[in-house]
């Protein structure tokens, strides 16, 4: 779907890792929670407390979860899932647009 009805929006984004992610907060209206936001071209380490499920809306990333040996490849169109207290290494080769699902 190319966009949400019916939801509440956090004015205030989140800003992580000086302005390479910028996301903001979504509550649906059967209170589920997600975020929505873009990740610039960038080596980064995210760190999980519940269950995500990243969407790439747009962009190209590597993507290296807790315990994993070898990085991989995502783009626009495709999603990866992250358990809880893990985390992952993302390498944004072209800026990812993308939609985070928590639970």
């Amino acid at each position: 779907m190319a966009q949400f009805e019916n939801v509440s929006v956090a004015k205030q984004a989140n800003v992580y890792f000086d302005g390479k992610c910028v996301s903001h907060s979504l509550t649906m209206a059967d209170g589920t929670s997600k975020s929505v936001g873009v990740i610039l071209p960038a080596t980064l380490t995210f760190g999980t407390a519940a269950p995500e499920t990243m969407e790439l809306v747009a962009g190209e990333c590597l993507v290296t979860l807790a315990g994993a040996s070898e990085p991989v490849t995502y783009r626009g169109g495709e999603s990866f899932s992250v358990p809880a207290d893990s985390s992952f290494e993302i390498e944004v080769l072209d800026t990812v647009h993308y939609v985070c699902h928590y639970g």
